[in-house]
């Protein structure tokens, strides 16, 4: 397979690595698999094929767990959703527009504000008018066209608000399958989607549903103020990984 020739065994092991890493990140807090496994697989593919495969990981592990997120996500979700499927080729078209300087800078700044906002008092559970919502969806869309990162601006909606952890994580994972499936669609449709990568999922799919399952199984055991500091502490190496990029 022409995509593996690239990949000694050490960076099949790396990548395996990445991919177990992130999904347990994923399960302990809801959201961090891209933001943790795209700069791994970057070394070896491109960078599109990078964000192209992650989006493939996303689908594949969201799919296995659809159940739980239907069952246990909030309605809201499907507004998110909504809004980023409508934006999401708006977000591509803007990067295309975009100095790859400015947009490095637009991230960390997107990624600050994030950060910023989980540090802020919880607000209650039916504090979230609809206007907030649209505006979660369309910067989301925004987000997963112009740097393959819905959760931004997801993650502060969710886990700032007093609602029960569960409906916050089923809430985010929903949206990230969606938007991954409409980041694939997007790129299928602008011809950048080399479909063997979906292959390549599939040699790194069993690594992804392990540390999903792990995760999924320490978040469970850990009390919701510590579950809340691990999801800032992700965001928050994300947002300075993002700025350090940006500077650099």
């Amino acid at each position: 397979m022409d995509l593996l020739a690239g990949y000694g065994v050490p960076a099949i092991i790396a990548a395996l690595l990445a991919a177990f890493g992130s999904a347990f990140v994923r399960g302990l807090t809801g959201f961090g698999m891209a933001i943790l496994l795209v700069p791994v697989l970057a070394l070896t593919l491109t960078p599109v094929d990078a964000v192209l495969l992650t989006n493939f990981l996303s689908v594949f592990i969201g799919l296995s767990e659809i159940r739980r997120l239907l069952r246990e996500a909030e309605r809201s979700a499907w507004f998110i959703i909504a809004m980023v499927a409508l934006t999401t080729p708006v977000g591509l078209y803007l990067l295309s527009l975009t100095t790859p300087a400015l947009a490095r800078v637009v991230i960390a700044f997107i990624a600050l504000s994030a950060f910023a906002a989980i540090l802020l008092p919880r607000r209650g559970a039916l504090e979230h008018h609809p206007a907030t919502t649209g505006s979660v969806g369309i910067l989301s869309g925004l987000m997963t066209g112009y740097a393959g990162m819905p959760g931004p601006p997801v993650v502060p909606y969710y886990v700032g608000r007093d609602i029960p952890r569960e409906t916050a994580k089923a809430s985010m994972l929903l949206i990230f399958t969606c938007a991954s499936a409409t980041g694939l669609a997007s790129g299928a449709a602008i011809g950048l989607l080399d479909w063997r990568l979906a292959l390549l999922a599939l040699v790194l799919f069993p690594a992804i549903l392990l540390g999903n399952r792990l995760g999924n199984a320490a978040s469970g055991r850990i009390a919701d103020r510590s579950w809340r500091i691990c999801v800032g502490v992700v965001l928050g190496a994300a947002a300075m990984a993002a700025l350090v990029k940006a500077l650099g």
